[in-house]
């Protein structure tokens, strides 16, 4: 039962990292004109404990001048509308799908499964030495539509 509660914590302290990373990415990506507007809104496609720390986040903070708004979505709704999508390891399956559908429309995908950021999405979540961390590629965000600060691409891996 201890080993449970270990886990469950270790999983929520990653789960609050990876927020904590999303929020920040935000500051070294630069949306297109469009999007700069409104809600900055983060998809959520898969369960995960990301959104509740989204939500703590998104209670505090702004992108800019927006107002972020966290959803659980799923991969068949109109994804264009969005600033971030994450896809969690569980829907990773789905992933190569959703890079298709938001291809140059100024939407950053980002996952969480080893290798996706070589060949699906901008910034992919890992562990490096243990701790964690994230790869970037600058081919898939400029494909995505959006500007990356090449600070943003020193604080991570790049892939490309």
């Amino acid at each position: 039962m201890v080993f449970v509660a270990l886990c469950s914590t270790a999983r929520a302290q990653d789960e609050k990292f990876k927020a904590l990373f999303m929020y920040n990415f935000t500051k070294y990506i630069e949306w297109p004109q469009a999007k700069q507007s409104g809600d900055f809104v983060i998809g959520v496609i898969g369960n995960s404990a990301i959104v509740d720390e989204l939500n703590v986040i998104a209670q505090k903070k702004n992108v800019g001048a927006q107002a972020i708004k966290v959803r659980q979505v799923s991969s068949t709704e109109d994804l264009t509308k969005m600033h971030i999508v994450y896809v969690t390891e569980d829907k990773s399956g789905e992933a190569s799908g959703i890079a298709g559908k938001i291809k140059g429309r100024g939407v950053v995908l980002i996952t969480d499964k080893p290798g996706f950021a070589q060949s699906t999405s901008g910034i992919n979540y890992i562990k490096k030495d243990g701790k964690p961390n994230f790869e970037v590629s600058s081919k898939h965000l400029a494909e995505e539509g959006v500007k990356v600060s090449s600070q943003l691409m020193a604080l991570g891996t790049a892939v490309d």
